[in-house]
Formats: C-alpha cells, sequence, structure tokens
C-alpha cells in the first residue's frame, strides 16, 4: 500500500543557490522507491532572490509540487534599504505561512498524508508544519538539521526568544525531530530532558551519485598554467564561516614568497557575500591569489568540485555541532579536503572518521598558513589523505533516504514519543 507524505520546503528547485535544497529535493525523488508518495509545499518563486531551470528536471515525473502564496520582506517591501522588522519574525519570508498552511489544508482534504515533514532552515516552515498537525492531528516530523539557537544566537535576543519558543513547540508537537549531526541531536536531547532520547534522530546530509556520474561526463577545462587551484564552492557566512584568519595567513604567505599567483589559485565560488568578501580581499591585498567566482549550474559546481586539485571547507567553532552539507560532496569528489574548523567540532571528527587529518583552526592565521604550506606538500606529493569509497557510500543520498523511510515508517506506527 502506498504510503503518503506531504512535505514543506522552502528550498526547493526552481530555487538556486542553496546546498540544502539538494536533501529536500533528493528526498522526495527516491522516497518512492520506498513506498512513499511525496507531495511537496514549497513557496512561489518569487520569494526566491535567484532561480533557475537546471535541476527542475530531477522533480519526479507526475508528482504534485504545490508553490503557495510567499514573497522575501527584504525584498518587496523594503524602501531605501530599509522594511518593518516585525513583517520579518521570524524569518523574511513568514508571508509563505499565510499562503502554506491554506494550501496545504486544501491538499490534506483532497488526499490526506500519513505523515506531514517540514524542513529547517527557514522558521516559518517549522510553523507551517505545527500548524498543519495541530489542525489535523496528522503524525509530522520536523527536519531540523541543524539547532536554531545557541547561547549567543540569534544574536538579537527576542528573535533568539522566539526561535527557542519554535523550537520547544515543534520538538513537543513532533513525532520525530530530525538533525544532521550526532551533536546537535544531543544538543535537543539535553535542551528537552524531559522527553525522550529516541525522539532526537539522525540523518547526514550526502551527495548524489547520479549527480557525479552527470557531472563526470562534463569536460574539465584546459588548465596550461600549473598553478595549485583550490576551491570553496558555496556560501561564506560572516560570522559562522569567517574567512579574516584565512586571507591573513594568504597575505603571509605572499609576502614571503611561500605562495605566488605563478602556483597557487583560491577560487571562492557563490559566495552569497561578494561585496563584502571583496573588500576584505582588497584589504589584505591577495587579488592575485584568491579570486571570486558567480553561481553556476549545480552539476557544473560538482564539475568544478571534481577538476579541483583541493577543496576547501570553512567551519566556525560557533559551529561544532553542524557539518556544511557541502562536505559529503567533497569526499565523495575524492579530490583533498582542507578543513579550517574547530579540531573540536562535528565536521573535524567527520573529517577524521574518513581518513582526512588536513585540519586547521578557522580563526588562527598561523596554524592556517602552516595548514596551507602542508596540504601544497601533500598534494604534490600525491600523498593528501582522501576517503575511502566506502565510507563515501554511506553518505549517498540514497542510503540516508533509506534511514528517513525507516523514520517515517515509524512515525506512523503507534507511537512512544508523544
Amino acid at each position: 500500500m502506498v504510503k503518503r507524505i506531504l512535505m514543506i520546503a522552502y528550498h526547493y528547485p526552481p530555487m538556486r543557490g542553496s546546498s540544502g535544497i539538494q536533501r529536500t529535493l533528493k528526498f522526495s525523488q527516491y522516497l518512492g522507491n520506498h513506498g512513499w508518495q511525496p507531495t511537496v509545499l514549497s513557496a512561489h518563486p518569487r520569494a526566491y532572490a535567484n532561480t533557475g531551470d537546471d535541476q527542475l528536471g530531477d522533480i519526479p515525473q507526475g508528482m504534485q509540487v504545490h508553490r503557495a502564496f510567499a514573497f522575501d520582506t527584504a525584498r518587496h517591501l523594503s524602501l531605501f534599504g530599509r522594511y518593518p522588522g516585525w513583517l520579518a519574525l521570524p524569518d523574511r519570508w513568514v508571508s509563505w505561512w499565510f499562503g502554506a498552511v491554506p494550501a496545504g489544508l486544501k491538499l490534506i482534504r483532497r488526499q490526506p498524508p500519513d505523515v506531514i515533514w517540514s524542513t529547517y532552515p527557514i522558521a516559518t516552515a517549522h510553523l507551517v508544519g505545527l500548524a498543519l498537525h495541530r489542525l489535523t492531528g496528522i503524525p509530522w516530523v520536523a527536519d531540523m538539521r541543524d539547532p536554531m539557537t545557541d547561547d549567543d544566537y540569534p544574536a538579537n535576543p527576542f528573535l533568539r526568544r522566539l526561535y527557542r519558543w519554535i523550537e520547544r513547540q515543534t520538538a513537543l508537537h513532533c513525532e520525530l525531530l530530525v538533525c544532521t549531526t550526532r551533536g546537535a541531536a544531543e544538543v535537543y536531547r539535553a535542551r528537552f530532558p524531559g522527553l525522550p532520547a529516541a525522539k532526537f534522530e539522525v540523518i547526514e546530509n550526502g551527495y548524489d551519485e547520479e549527480n557525479f556520474i552527470n557531472a563526470e561526463a562534463i569536460p574539465l577545462p584546459h588548465r596550461p598554467d600549473g598553478r595549485l587551484r583550490l576551491v570553496h564552492s558555496g556560501v561564506i557566512y560572516p560570522s559562522e564561516r569567517d574567512p579574516t584568519a584565512l586571507f591573513q595567513a594568504l597575505a603571509s604567505l605572499l609576502a614571503s614568497g611561500a605562495i605566488a599567483a605563478a602556483n597557487f589559485h583560491l577560487t571562492l565560488r557563490a559566495t552569497g557575500h561578494d561585496a563584502y568578501i571583496a573588500a576584505m580581499i582588497d584589504e589584505h591585498q591577495i587579488g592575485s591569489v584568491v579570486s571570486l567566482a558567480p553561481h553556476i549550474a549545480y552539476r557544473d559546481a560538482l564539475a568544478e568540485m571534481l577538476g579541483a586539485d583541493g577543496l576547501l571547507i570553512l567551519q566556525a567553532a560557533n559551529c561544532n555541532h553542524q557539518v556544511p552539507a557541502k562536505l559529503y560532496e567533497y569526499l565523495r569528489a575524492r579530490r583533498p579536503v582542507l578543513a579550517l574548523t574547530d579540531p573540536a567540532g562535528d565536521t573535524a571528527a567527520t573529517l577524521r572518521t574518513a581518513g582526512v587529518d588536513t585540519i586547521a583552526p578557522l580563526d588562527c592565521p598561523i596554524g592556517i598558513a602552516q595548514a596551507i604550506i602542508r596540504f601544497i606538500g601533500l598534494i604534490s606529493s600525491g600523498g593528501a589523505p582522501l576517503a575511502t569509497p566506502e565510507t563515501v557510500q554511506q553518505y549517498s543520498r540514497q542510503a540516508r533516504t533509506s534511514r528517513l523511510s525507516d523514520l517515517l515508517d515509524a512515525a506512523i506506527a503507534p507511537s512512544t514519543h508523544s
């Protein structure tokens, strides 16, 4: 018997520019192999700052995708660069709630799902999931991914209290709360000690083998200059992935002659904060060895990873319970990885488990400079550590979807969590 799932996700094609899109897209693509029939409730494309059709073909043929009314407060209600803050609580896409809840109820009346599933990092998604669960009584699985709050995040105390309220309502009313790391699940178990520990589950992010097969068919560009090319693919958040110490390290290496424009280049692809980072590059006078690059189609970005000499991960200590989604794609690309992150965090632990030890703290210029020199030497000698195929395979999207299917089955069974 086919089981039905209503998937509430802001990040979904034709949106571009977020690795978070892949999680929902691939779940919706592969759940059919496990007896589940997904319906996706997403946002109207006007709410997205960047759209493209390069992944629309990955949406399973015949699957229902409903795009409810939504807009971006910052872009659509801004006047001279300012907009009412209360119209962006809990986030700039709160308007989606007013479109998604009625649309969701209509979908549920037409074809009742066995389970409702909603996914962060847009807080409004969980508010939609909460409302639909409370109005219908249908079991709800909350894909929290990462902790919504920390002791000093969000920085605004009112917003932090609001996020804590959303966290609490989600934890209390959902059947299962799913995180992407064991560290994040432990955070929630500690935060809600009165709830069963089994209510907090883990499904890591991953990579899609089909996408990599397609990317491997894209011809690699000819590189006659012989420079070692390092790539960071994706968003660089000013706090959570602060590149300041990295730029200081590169400036010192450039000044000492340890690296030069003739033998080293770092590409920062689709940072999401180009103007801010460009100013930092100019400030540190490293433009000869660092460049910004625009967003490209997803499979082209994978092809760039496959052709790089090394891949760069940035993750600050204030995100120790998170692992960037792109890390799993880096591991599948089978290219050397340089991770600038807290050695005590989940990102470093994931790499060490995979046999990768090229790690340095993100906030230590001296340590980063030393790590870069070692990394260059390992690449040059062919000795840079790579994850084994067996380790990589456990992070495939197919394997992660199988895990989700098991949890969904548990959610609709007679519950011991509520």
